[in-house]
């Protein structure tokens, strides 16, 4: 917190310091509580009406009036990560749409408008990595009725936590009641140790055959669904057999793209858990990625998935942003929900 010479905490941001990273604190109103103090750290993202906006790095918006600010200032963007590899937002946006490509896509200014027949919010949402052609509520509205001449809801795909993520367009779009409906975050790691483990019985291909769909936990797939699978720069399927020629006990899927190695659809059967193949699929897929040039690793998984997120970290990962799916006010099928373990 912000200190003056006289040893006093002071407030020293203001409605002017909207879209910058600040650090404050108020005094908490809730009796019930034994603290007297709560420390927020996001990014500013309004301050009207007397009530102070910050979104934090998991997307979460804390509104604070300023009557019970008692400390504040702005603090310099989010820093980059001790370990692994050091990546823009910008940079693991591009390399993660590359790796889960929509069938159509049109642009409008800085923004990639993406579908996919429905599959996946991923495949079937704005990725807005700048500023649209024009005002943004034309953006938006030129938004729905793009997704409505094709039978679907309009969303957009935002981040935060991260340099030049979109807490500022979230804060935007909540104002106009759009949904955030799923979070997730993409996570980075070193690449080399994953591939010194251990990778017994791990087959890898170049196409999802039909025992690996078996596997897979989204059904019914479409032929825009394998469409979606198997696009990316270098696409690998690794599946680890099952017993006696039955369904595989795990898969995984990675695209390698330049330096990175993107990791998705690790999956393992029920009856086949807490022995390692999990791990198995990911290392032998790392190998194949290291001997293609990469170096660094990513993922993406959902908020709630604890025994992800502790298999993840025990490998060496750590998240690098959050990400939303942002839903238009309409009434309108959503579809297939977002990624699972490693999506």
């Amino acid at each position: 917190m912000e200190i003056s010479a006289a040893g006093r905490l002071e407030v020293r941001i203001t409605a002017a310091d909207v879209g910058k990273r600040v650090s404050v604190r108020r005094l908490n109103e809730d009796g019930d509580t034994e603290e007297k103090f709560t420390d927020t750290v996001g990014v500013l993202t309004s301050w009207d009406d007397g009530v102070a906006l910050i979104t934090r790095r998991t997307g979460e918006s804390v509104r604070i009036p300023e009557s019970s600010l008692v400390a504040g200032k702005v603090v310099p963007a989010a820093p980059a990560r001790r370990r692994g590899p050091a990546a823009s937002y910008g940079e693991l946006a591009r390399i993660a749409a590359r790796a889960w490509q929509p069938v159509e896509s049109e642009r409008l200014g800085d923004w990639e408008l993406r579908a996919a027949s429905g599959f996946t919010r991923r495949a079937n949402s704005v990725l807005p990595l700048g500023d649209p052609d024009g005002p943004l509520d034309e953006a938006l509205a030129a938004v729905r009725d793009w997704y409505a001449a094709r039978g679907l809801p309009a969303y957009v795909q935002t981040a935060t936590g991260a340099e030049g993520t979109q807490e500022l367009l979230c804060a935007e779009l909540e104002a106009r009641g759009w949904t955030r409906e799923v979070t997730a975050e993409l996570w980075t790691g070193p690449l080399a140790p994953l591939g010194d483990r251990e990778a017994p019985e791990v087959t890898l291909s170049r196409h999802a055959d039909e025992a690996w769909l078996g596997r897979y936990q989204r059904k019914g797939l479409s032929e825009v669904a394998l469409r979606v699978l198997g696009s990316g720069p270098s696409v690998w399927f690794a599946t680890v057999p099952g017993a006696h020629g039955g369904p595989p006990a795990a898969i995984g899927r990675c695209v390698v793209d330049g330096r990175w190695a993107g990791f998705a659809a690790v999956e393992v059967d029920p009856a086949y858990r807490r022995q390692g193949l999990g791990t198995a699929v990911m290392a032998a897929l790392a190998r194949r990625a290291l001997d293609e040039g990469a170096s660094a690793a990513w993922l993406q998984v959902e908020a709630d998935n604890t025994g992800a997120r502790a298999l993840y970290a025990g490998m060496g990962f750590g998240a690098h942003h959050a990400y939303h799916h942002y839903r238009a006010p309409q009434a309108v099928q959503a579809p297939h929900d977002g990624p699972r373990r490693a999506a």
